[in-house]
């Protein structure tokens, strides 16, 4: 049971950044490489403000960290196990998906 207040507030801030489809692209396509964020734009089909809007907000959840690169900055994931992380969140939420226990999931869509 999670009863430590920074335990929480590092779980509420993963929670934060997960809760927007384009954060979690920028996650997976960063799982995969560092990228800069012309590139994440292009690949993810998004403008170029919107995109350094949700870099930032990754940056202060603090799951990306930027790399000086010359005169361009690089993302990347601010650890390795953050990738790690998402293959296991995916995985579980995927089994959990297939094995729906709520009896209300069909009728009210809750699970």
């Amino acid at each position: 049971m999670l009863t430590v207040a920074p335990d929480i507030e590092v779980l509420a801030r993963f929670g934060r950044a997960l809760a927007d489809p384009i954060r979690c692209r920028v996650l997976i396509a960063l799982r995969e490489a560092p990228a800069y964020p012309a590139d994440l734009a292009d690949v993810l089909g998004v403008s170029r403000t919107r995109l350094s809007n949700h870099l930032a907000c990754l940056r202060d959840c603090g799951l990306v960290v930027t790399v000086p690169d010359g005169r361009r900055t690089r993302y990347e994931l601010a650890d390795e196990r953050l990738g790690h992380a998402l293959d296991d969140l995916r995985a579980a939420v995927v089994a959990v998906e297939s094995d729906r226990t709520c009896p209300d999931a069909e009728t009210k869509g809750c699970c």
